[in-house]
């Protein structure tokens, strides 16, 4: 089933490139065809995630593809495929958003996957992280939106590259800030902990 979570991942980062050139050299049908089955290992995959929250996102995230595809099919209209992004960014701000008036938000569930004793400092800083996130969803969905407007190779241009690479590039920075934020507390630690042990 792994196997199965890491095809649906890698088909679903090859979405937009997988409309631009389906649509000019394959046709709206076998397009359709194509992305609804992805869709559907969307979903079966989704599955296969631990956290909760995740499985949802998988769930929905795949029954709204499903449910552009038709509408695509059914109106003879490509341009419903170009509104998925915009889905998925909607879908992230709501998880990454919600997560924040709850005890725990969803940066720092993962995080204790890795790491169940979290500090407090972590989970301050897991906070932060969440919202920076959520300002990237606002912001990248937005851009999706405005590229559903525009010519398909201008949405392929940006959804298929440009996201991805601002996606990344905030993970590699957040990964940095966070190997830095991580040796300036743990000197901090380790003297209360001496302190502790020294009473």
């Amino acid at each position: 089933m792994r196997a199965l979570t890491a095809l649906s991942a890698i088909a679903l980062l090859a979405y937009p490139l997988a409309v631009y050139y389906g649509l000019s050299r394959w046709g709206l049908g076998v397009v359709a065809g194509l992305l609804a089955f992805l869709f559907l290992l969307r979903i079966i995959a989704g599955n296969q995630t631990r956290l909760r929250e995740l499985k949802y996102v998988a769930w929905l995230s795949g029954a709204t593809g499903i449910v552009l595809t038709l509408l695509g099919t059914v109106f003879q209209q490509e341009g419903w495929f170009t509104f998925y992004p915009v889905v998925v960014n909607t879908l992230m701000l709501g998880l990454f958003g919600m997560s924040l008036w709850q005890k725990e938000t969803l940066v720092e569930r993962l995080a204790r996957l890795q790491e169940p004793d979290l500090p407090a400092s972590g989970v301050r800083y897991t906070r932060k992280v969440t919202k920076v996130w959520c300002a990237f969803f606002v912001v990248n969905g937005s851009i999706a939106l405005y590229t559903c407007f525009q010519p398909l190779a201008v949405w392929t241009l940006y959804n298929g590259l440009i996201s991805y690479l601002a996606a990344g590039t905030l993970f590699i920075a957040e990964f940095i800030v966070r190997f830095f934020v991580r040796e300036d507390v743990t000197p901090k630690n380790d003297q209360q902990q001496d302190e502790k042990k020294s009473r």
